[in-house]
């Protein structure tokens, strides 16, 4: 299964570049086998990692020279097959939803992951205080680019030396292309970021809700209700034109908030505001992904590493799982439906079931049969198709509130329509 998103040959290649030392006897589990382990494991919802490698590869292994080998390749390795196996998947004649006006969706955003406390864990890394004391686990940063379209991960970094969403964040912005749309939400939506953004050689578009306490210039009125608007970069003192769309949308509450967007998309006859606001929405399947790859993929709700190392290593297997179920996902569904009506549960299982199947009974199966299987695997997916999903909002309340929310003594929920209103802010 792996080999749907990296090669054999490939990983060995990484490997290769990677190798500290020409001295010593080759070690007993390869780093192709380790790391092809490692993402049948997080795939598995339950099992030791020397009983899935066992099953994997054959080789009967403990688990303490499994954490020295982990521990030996490092995080760079895995951080090298993330970047080599990660990439857009969308087609824009086939999966429409994915593109706005030729342009690929993406979204960049920052988690966090909680890793046991360890006694090696304690002894490294200090944990963030706060005014109710430390937190009760030390968390490793990861900030993503994702496909919007089919939640396929493009690009992460994973941090464990409490770095910040920002610091994770530059070194992304180089795998931003020509054709892709960023949206990002307020953490982003400062000059200093902007300016690194139109600073790439690649130009990409973005679109990123800015924070309302920014001061701007207004250059001039478009006739869609958006403006154009001048803002200063602080540290360099160089002054850029952006559009800037001021609206209010109507939360769950029935309550209006506004909302300040800016863009690089200039013309308003090209790219309407109401059109680019409407768009902006599609930033919500970035937690979407998230809530599948921290919930649905996961097993428990802390990492099952027992060090930073192997908690970094853990995550970057976790995106190529994702990734392996997002490709399956767009193959299932060709040219006839959205990627994103396939079920990632389902073919979470599928894949788990198949990927078990296949590597335990390897031995008996004819060499083409197991494509056969796959095939099979993706028709029933196929005819699984979700219905689209309802224009459906729930209140934000809890039945037995334990914080400010409100209490919930009877379910609701609102159907309808996405309600906004473009209005012009005054300068």
């Amino acid at each position: 299964m792996l080999t749907e998103v990296l090669s054999e040959a490939t990983i060995k290649d990484i490997l290769q570049k990677f190798r500290r030392s020409a001295a010593g006897a080759p070690p007993q589990l390869a780093g192709n086998r380790l790391v092809a382990g490692l993402v049948f494991h997080v795939v598995q919802p339950c099992g030791l990692l020397s009983a899935h490698i066992q099953q994997l590869t054959g080789l009967s292994l403990a688990d303490s020279s499994i954490s020295e080998r982990r521990e030996t390749l490092g995080t760079a390795v895995f951080q090298a097959l993330l970047d080599k196996a990660l990439g857009p998947l969308a087609e824009q004649k086939a999966h429409s939803g994915a593109f706005y006006k030729g342009l690929r969706l993406v979204g960049m955003d920052g988690s966090t992951w909680s890793v046991s406390n360890t006694p090696t864990v304690k002894a490294s890394v200090r944990k963030t205080r706060s005014r109710r004391g430390k937190a009760a686990f030390y968390k490793v940063g990861m900030t993503a680019i994702y496909e919007l379209g089919t939640h396929n991960p493009l690009a992460a970094r994973i941090g464990t030396d409490r770095e910040s969403e920002m610091a994770l964040a530059v070194p992304l912005l180089d795998t931003l292309q020509a054709d892709w749309l960023l949206i990002a939400d307020r953490y982003y939506g400062v000059a200093r970021f902007i300016f690194r953004l139109l600073a790439l050689s690649s130009k990409p578009s973005f679109l990123i809700r800015a924070r309302n306490n920014l001061k701007c210039r207004v250059i001039d009125r478009l006739c869609d209700g958006s403006s154009l608007i001048e803002i200063r970069d602080a540290t360099t003192g160089t002054r850029i034109l952006l559009r800037e769309i001021y609206a209010r949308v109507r939360c769950r509450t029935g309550r209006w908030v506004s909302v300040r967007l800016w863009t690089n998309l200039l013309n308003s006859d090209t790219h309407p505001a109401a059109e680019l606001l409407r768009l902006y929405g599609m930033r919500w399947e970035h937690e979407t992904a998230y809530k599948q790859i921290k919930i649905h993929l996961r097993r428990t709700a802390l990492l099952l590493s027992h060090t930073l190392t192997a908690a970094a290593q853990e995550v970057c297997c976790l995106l190529l799982a994702q990734a392996i179920v997002a490709r399956m996902r767009v193959t299932a569904a060709g040219k006839e439906h959205p990627p994103l009506q396939i079920s990632f549960i389902l073919t979470l299982h599928l894949c788990r079931a198949f990927w078990t199947m296949t590597s335990a009974f390897n031995d008996l199966l004819p060499a083409n049969i197991a494509p056969l299987l796959f095939q099979r695997v993706l028709t029933l997916l196929s005819q699984r198709i979700s219905p689209p999903r309802r224009a459906r909002s729930c209140p934000r309340a809890l039945r037995q509130p334990v914080s400010k929310w409100p209490r919930l003594r009877s379910n609701s929920s609102s159907n309808g329509p996405f309600l906004f209103k473009v209005i012009r802010k005054c300068a």
